[in-house]
């Protein structure tokens, strides 16, 4: 399969949104397209389904559009329930109707033989058996049956009518029902928001076992890190694309940028000293000649283009704290949460400076907990109590405002009415709202620009204290970075609920674990609980298989089964870090090539940049080495 667009464009009337789209779809890659709010991602996805809004680009290219036979596209903007009436089982049995009916006519052929063994009806049974069980007919059962549990419907709700599921619910369902048919195509809008981390770990597995095409829109970097080989990143209109996963993108991105800046400041300098010389010499007749032999070497230059700046406009923040807290911030013992019925038992303890990071399924209480410590719920039972001089701002993820005709700079003056109109627009420029951007009221705010907003209220009532639900939600990446560094330099205590891994890993120290009516305490990363769990995992499985052995005699040795899962996790190692040592090695001969290219062989100052980074990653390559070592002494 491959689909393929060359030199597309797109725009609404007179504004161009896309204005040269090369983009390309082979067999079983996943994509991922990246780029700020509002740069025509979605709009992109759209187009890939509906080709009449592609036109014409700005590139030399004829515009054309390939497709290799005729793909299947999913798309969840595409899918209305034909029938609300039907069972939850019902509709996701759409998905494997092939299946379904092959099942029916292997039934059928069965009855049918118990009477007749005609060799026609033998072969036709034994083809319809290999086909079922070549496209997963033994398997398809517990696929779904996995996934309805990952996304939280119970067996129960199997049987449940789709009109009587919630709008969120039915978004999953009629989503799940897209994954298990299996498009040619998949096309995902954001598809983790609103998922919690089980969810999105199940979610990952899934896409990256996917045997087709995928085309993914997410702000999630850890998400698409694991599953992506391309990404394509739009910028100022236009789409560039990288070979690799989002890590990879990121890197290439810089040098590239690196690389064109250097040749394009060494071609500038080059054309102003040929320029100078033709200026100073151009009316001299005895050096005429020379002179127009400069500006002859100027006109047959190919120009290098300035890079475009990389897009980070983005938020700061400059807000104290107003007052210090204690060392001891907030105490939780046997805090039951919950409404009608107790979700949570949670203990805990909290300390000035603390990063405390609450993760977990969706359902368990994790923003009940919040609500309750800032008493918008009221506990079951149990105690919590804050320590002395705690100020805390809560941040609600649904984000609320009482006066949705207020303009923005209405918002916040009356928030701080003591502030001049200079101090106010000041604030406010620091989380991008300058000029007119000010007097947008708040009912037509993107939901970004509610968070922004919101925020910069919290920030500038300086608590000592934050208390953050989801503050990511519907933010871009670049935005995510920001929110990131300023919660780092955040000299404060944080408490915050979110379902991004990345950012979760970036910020805390420290974790509440939320699983099925337990909560359990985590001193370290979100990357290091994840080890944890591997860690434990392993030694399950080390005791399982031992236990297992040892009850059956005829089994082989007890020492057998631990050597062979022990070198399986070695070599896993192994491969891993070669894989690693690889990447780094290419990275090496990328600054090489730059590093001979002529521009910089007179340029001191840049070569040392690139020694230095050279010298960086063969002292990380040695590392690994040493470790690659270890690892090959032991599976000896």
């Amino acid at each position: 399969m491959n689909y393929k667009i060359v030199n597309g464009a797109i725009s609404f009337g007179a504004d161009t949104i896309l204005e040269e789209i090369n983009f390309e779809i082979k067999d079983k890659d996943k994509i991922a397209i990246v780029g700020r709010n509002g740069s025509g991602k979605t709009t992109l996805l759209k187009a890939l389904v509906d080709n009449e809004m592609l036109e014409q680009g700005i590139g030399e290219q004829k515009f054309n559009i390939y497709k290799q036979g005729s793909p299947v596209i999913g798309y969840l903007k595409q899918i209305e329930f034909e029938d609300s009436s039907v069972t939850l089982l019902d509709e996701i049995l759409k998905a494997y109707a092939p299946l379904v009916q092959l099942e029916a006519k292997i039934s059928r052929l069965e009855k049918e033989l118990q009477t007749n063994t005609d060799e026609a009806l033998i072969k036709d049974y034994t083809k319809a058996l290999d086909t079922y069980k070549f496209d997963g007919g033994y398997v398809y059962k517990k696929e779904y049956e996995t996934a309805l549990r990952k996304f939280g419907f119970s067996k129960e709700d199997e049987s449940k009518k789709i009109d009587k599921f919630s709008g969120g619910q039915r978004t999953k369902i009629a989503f799940l029902r897209l994954l298990l048919s299996k498009p040619d195509i998949l096309l995902l809008d954001e598809p983790t928001n609103h998922l919690d981390i089980t969810t999105i770990q199940w979610l990952e597995n899934y896409l990256k076992n996917y045997p087709k095409a995928a085309v993914i829109v997410s702000h999630d970097r850890m998400f698409l890190d694991k599953i992506v080989n391309k990404v394509y990143e739009i910028e100022y209109a236009s789409i560039t694309g990288y070979t690799g996963n989002y890590a990879s993108f990121e890197v290439q991105k810089r040098m590239n940028y690196e690389k064109q800046l250097s040749d394009y400041e060494y071609q500038q300098a080059e054309i102003k000293r040929l320029q100078t010389i033709a200026d100073r010499f151009r009316y001299k007749p005895s050096k005429a000649k020379m002179a127009l032999s400069k500006l002859k070497k100027i006109e047959q230059m190919v120009l290098v283009k300035q890079p475009s700046k990389y897009d980070l406009k983005t938020f700061h923040a400059n807000f104290n704290i107003e007052v210090q807290s204690g060392n001891n911030v907030l105490s939780a013992k046997d805090l039951e949460i919950g409404y009608d019925k107790p979700l949570s038992k949670v203990s805990f303890e909290l300390y000035k400076g603390q990063k405390l990071a609450i993760i977990g399924e969706n359902g368990t209480g994790k923003s009940t907990l919040l609500k309750t410590l800032i008493g918008d719920i009221p506990k079951l039972s149990g105690e919590f109590e804050f320590g002395y001089h705690v100020n805390y701002q809560y941040f609600d993820q649904q984000i609320e405002f009482l006066n949705t005709n207020h303009t923005i700079f209405d918002e916040y003056s009356a928030a701080f009415p003591d502030l001049t109109t200079t101090q106010l627009r000041t604030d406010l420029g620091t989380f991008l709202f300058s000029g007119e951007d000010v007097f947008k009221e708040i009912s037509v705010l993107s939901g970004g620009e509610k968070v922004r907003l919101q925020l910069c209220k919290i920030l500038k009532k300086g608590p000592n204290l934050l208390i953050l639900d989801e503050p990511t939600n519907h933010m871009d990446i670049i935005g995510k970075e920001s929110l990131e560094n300023l919660l780092k330099e955040y000299s404060g205590t944080l408490i915050l609920v979110s379902h991004d891994r990345y950012f979760v890993n970036k910020i805390a120290d420290s974790l509440l674990i939320f699983e099925k009516g337990n909560v359990k305490y985590f001193n370290g990363t979100y990357e290091e609980y994840m080890q944890s769990c591997e860690n434990a995992q392993e030694e399950t499985t080390s005791i399982s298989i031992t236990t297992s052995s040892t009850k059956q005699n005829d089994a082989k040795p007890v020492n057998e089964f631990f050597v062979a899962k022990e070198r399986k996790r070695i070599e896993n190692k192994i491969a891993k870090i070669e894989s690693l040592i690889e990447q780094k090695e290419s990275e090496i001969k990328l600054l090489e090539q730059e590093m001979l290219a002529s521009e910089n062989c007179s340029d001191f100052v840049k070569l040392g940049e690139l020694q230095d980074k050279i010298k960086m990653i063969n002292d990380d390559i040695e590392e690994k080495m040493t470790e690659w070592e270890e690892l090959n002494s032991k599976l000896d």
